[in-house]
């Protein structure tokens, strides 16, 4: 009986969520941004309650599925890049800098502290401490576009830390997290260039040489992303269930932690090396938003799914919801200095 009851709630949980994206996809306001968000709470909340359904289909380990749509993700990342993009570090070497600085010491330091402070086991710490090692993703990019801070930055710092990842997340996590689980070095390092470089490589040689040649995949990369994403959220959500259920509320503290922290130390971080509001707000966003996809796409490479690949599921999802709102508090905030600024110029004519 309690099966079935538990199977009806799931039901109606999982519809409500998908009902809500699909309702505030089709809206003008600003809350059709957070659609992507409550997708990935229809996918967590699904395979949270049918977990069956994300770990296997006839005999296919569905978790086989994780690298394949990291690599069709990153690819997509590739297509919107272009060699330009990697000269803007040239024209602003200290917003890149600062950036990658924060990037690459914050929320590692972070990670471990919270992995230590709330006792997590071994692999659970290890996992925390590899999303904080992981570089900004493509969401990132998104949420500073909403936001209407400084676009270029935030695409080069994902691309500039995206290429450095090879060498500094192995590194981070052999320094932080080889207290917790044996990290080696080079498989890591191999596992990144195989799953996030050669198909973001191949991704700008697409953009390069037949960008406007297939207009239908342009058009399609962001859609095919988003659904990857949630995709492997899904199966994520799935091999950890267990994990998740009973850590519960403290890993979901953790991760909120962790990502608010990243925003403000970004933001703040950079105020002290007296950068412009728009750059702040920018390496903000890279700062707190880490490449979940990465991050699970290792914990699956090392065989830890269910436990090294907890946090990435828990902080990719929160990631996305918190992101959202900040990104759209932000450009209100904008649009409203704008138009005061506006109405004083005005004034003094």
């Amino acid at each position: 009986m309690l099966g079935y009851s538990s199977g009806i709630i799931g039901i109606f949980v999982v519809a409500m969520f998908i009902a809500l994206a699909i309702g505030v996809r089709g809206t003008d306001t600003i809350f059709k941004d957070f659609a992507f968000s409550i997708w990935v709470f229809a996918s967590v909340a699904a395979a949270m309650f049918y977990p069956g359904y994300f770990t296997e289909l006839r005999g296919f380990e569905l978790s086989a599925l994780i690298v394949p749509l990291i690599q069709i993700i990153m690819f997509g990342m590739g297509t919107s890049l272009s060699i330009q993009d990697f000269v803007e570090v040239v024209k602003m070497p200290k917003g890149v800098l600062i950036g990658l600085l924060c990037q690459f010491t914050i929320m590692p330091v972070l990670g471990i502290t919270l992995a230590l402070s709330f006792g997590f086991s071994a692999e659970i710490a290890a996992g925390i401490v590899l999303i904080g090692s992981s570089p900004g993703g493509v969401a990132s990019n998104v949420m500073v576009y909403i936001a209407e801070a400084n676009l270029a930055l935030s695409v080069t710092l994902t691309a500039v830390g995206t290429l450095l990842a090879p060498i500094l997340t192995p590194s981070l996590m052999q320094l932080l997290a080889g207290q917790f689980v044996p990290i080696n070095f080079l498989e890591m390092m191999w596992s990144i260039i195989n799953m996030i470089i050669l198909p973001v490589v191949l991704g700008i040689l697409f953009n390069r040489y037949l960008h406007g040649k297939a207009k239908w995949l342009d058009d399609i990369m962001p859609t095919i992303s988003m659904t990857a994403i949630v995709v492997i959220l899904g199966i994520m959500t799935a091999g950890g269930r267990d994990s998740i259920l009973t850590l519960g509320f403290l890993i979901i503290l953790a991760g909120i932690l962790h990502n608010l922290s990243g925003y403000f130390l970004g933001y703040w971080g950079c105020r002290l090396f007296g950068m412009d509001e728009k750059s702040c707000r920018t390496i903000a966003f890279e700062v707190g938003m880490q490449n979940a996809g990465m991050a699970s796409g290792i914990a699956v490479e090392m065989g830890k799914i269910a436990t090294v690949g907890v946090p990435s599921v828990i902080f990719g999802s929160w990631m996305n919801v918190s992101g959202s709102a900040l990104a759209n508090w932000w450009r209100r905030k904008t649009l409203v200095d704008e138009a005061e600024q506006d109405h004083i110029a005005e004034e003094g004519q």
